[in-house]
């Protein structure tokens, strides 16, 4: 099995309609489901993309990586490349859907900051005035890619990245709503106490981690890789998470762990191997200690299958 592949899941790639060719897309739940008449939504699928819809109206439910959420009028929602997620009940809602690849908000910034924490909630609720400022600014982006797809010469890349920053900033929950793996997305704090800022210490910690967690998993290796003491690693993941470095590995590997066992028929030697562990018995000790069952009970309990 290939990394990042789950037999169970359907992968989804960003592939922008013709005469869209944009890394992001505006859409709606209603187009949604007069592309989809098999109903394919509603099992699990992973896409390379993210994807982040507003909830104008109705009520329904969403499931991401074991997680199921109501939706009802003013719930956002937002898929990061790599959850495992489905749309388990959306017949009744109405409100945009936007489609962006990875890496489209501009960098560096908030944006792209929340963009790439793998940990970020899934959904929260908006209260009445961030809704309606929200929904301006979806708007917004919607009326800029609408205009740049019918007429190509008013077609602006960096305008509708930053529109699309603007829509993210303005739906960000003011209190981080902390996914069941722990909380990394916390506000950025000022400045650490050596030479680079905590928060950039952080950010490259997680992108590292993303990249190589399914083989590093000692915090050591990290601080090596990117020349840091493993104790700035910790103190600058605790600043931005409250979790230490070493927990903030721990739960990454941990979701790929269960990713693999509710989506997937490999046996619990097979779910180590693919995550770097040497033996099976190391596996089933670390998935026992973070998880609280062991992988044959967990997978009998979540299942996605």
């Amino acid at each position: 099995m290939k990394s990042g592949q789950l037999p169970g899941v359907r992968q989804l790639r960003y592939t922008p309609a013709p005469g869209a060719q944009f890394d992001v897309e505006t859409l709606s739940f209603a187009q949604l489901r007069l592309m989809d008449h098999s109903r394919q939504r509603t099992r699990p699928q992973r896409p390379d993309f993210h994807v982040m819809a507003l909830v104008q109206s109705g009520v329904g439910r969403h499931t991401a990586d074991f997680i199921d959420h109501p939706l009802r009028e003013r719930t956002v929602v937002w898929i990061r490349p790599g959850v495992v997620h489905r749309w388990t009940d959306v017949d009744d809602l109405q409100g945009p859907l936007l489609l962006f690849a990875q890496g489209f908000p501009p960098a560096p910034g908030p944006a792209a900051q929340a963009a790439a924490d793998v940990f970020g909630p899934a959904c929260w609720q908006l209260d009445e005035d961030a809704w309606e400022l929200a929904m301006r600014a979806a708007d917004h982006l919607r009326h800029e890619h609408t205009a740049a797809v019918s007429h190509p010469r008013l077609a602006s890349v960096p305008l509708l990245a930053h529109l699309l920053s603007a829509l993210v900033l303005r739906v960000l929950p003011t209190e981080p709503a902390g996914p069941a793996t722990g909380n990394p997305h916390e506000h950025e704090p000022e400045a650490g106490p050596g030479p680079e800022p905590e928060h950039a210490v952080f950010h490259r910690y997680r992108a590292a981690v993303e990249e190589r967690f399914t083989q590093h998993h000692h915090v050591r290796d990290y601080a090596s890789a990117l020349g840091y003491d493993p104790r700035t690693l910790t103190r600058a993941t605790r600043a931005a998470t409250g979790l230490g470095a070493k927990q903030f590995l721990d739960q990454r590997i941990l979701l790929e762990a269960k990713r693999l066992l509710a989506h997937t028929d490999l046996p619990a030697a097979r779910c180590a191997e693919h995550l770097g562990f040497h033996d099976a018995a190391n596996f089933t000790t670390f998935f026992q200690r973070q998880a609280g069952l062991s992988p044959s009970r967990w997978r009998t309990r979540h299942d996605g299958r």
